[in-house]
């Protein structure tokens, strides 16, 4: 089987074109979003610009997993973001359902998996996308409606 890891921002618009022709399709999310960001996140100097919940991250994942959908091409996550509840809950929300972890984050997602509404994941976060203007991170408005559902985090 053919598949692409997808890391850098580039591929990002050749997205329809891969889906179609590769057997699967794993974002490399640790390299993507540190490119995208252009900013170490290893870097105590630079690390705070780099957030995975940021709308212009988000969005990107949106349309990797939409263009995957439209394909049918099984797409998975790989990376840091996979082992986090939170983050998990934003990707759940775009559209992703395969996840590869270290065995540290396997309870904690579990955990919020069990507790969370798939439909209501993907509704918020299609609402919370549409309109970001001033918002730098979804991080604090996802935290709080996840403790207003009482979602596991």
């Amino acid at each position: 089987k053919l598949g692409v890891m997808v890391e850098v921002p580039s591929l990002l618009f050749e997205l329809n074109e891969i889906a179609r022709e590769a057997d699967f399709v794993s974002v490399g999310t640790n390299d993507l979003m540190q490119f995208l960001f252009a900013a170490d996140r290893e870097n105590r100097r630079v690390a705070d610009r780099f957030d995975p919940l940021a709308p212009a991250a988000l969005r990107a994942m949106r349309n990797v997993a939409r263009a995957a959908a439209r394909s049918r091409c099984p797409v998975t996550i790989c990376g840091e973001i996979g082992g986090r509840p939170l983050e998990v809950l934003a990707l759940i929300g775009l559209g992703f359902t395969a996840f590869s972890m270290s065995p540290s984050g396997i309870g904690p997602v579990k955990a919020m998996l069990i507790s969370l509404d798939a439909g209501w994941a993907k509704a918020r976060m299609e609402v919370l996308l549409a309109d970001t203007t001033g918002v730098a991170s979804l991080r604090p408005a996802l935290t709080e409606l996840a403790h207003e559902l009482g979602v596991t985090l």
